[in-house]
């Protein structure tokens, strides 16, 4: 797995040849290009880690969580407001 942010897909958008989707990255709505996973359908509640703005992996939420805690431990902080 590459070094990415997790989000949740909240639904695809019509046209742009079927490549973006609207996702759900903690608790923020971002437009993400899904064409990389062409091999892979994606649907509304499905995780996917996402690198400047393209899903370059499909995973399961258990994925998701293990990749939001790789980020916190390198230092992005919590929304929790007990940073430094």
């Amino acid at each position: 797995m590459c070094l990415g942010i997790p989000g949740r897909v909240v639904r695809l958008l019509e046209g742009y040849g079927g490549q973006l989707a609207l996702v759900d990255v903690v608790g923020e709505s971002r437009r993400i290009n899904i064409g990389l996973l062409d091999d892979t359908a994606l649907a509304p509640g499905d995780w996917v880690v996402i690198h400047m703005g393209f899903a370059v992996e499909r995973v399961d939420e258990a994925g998701a969580a293990r990749a939001l805690a790789g980020l916190e431990l390198m230092g992005r902080g919590s929304d929790r407001g007990d940073e430094p």
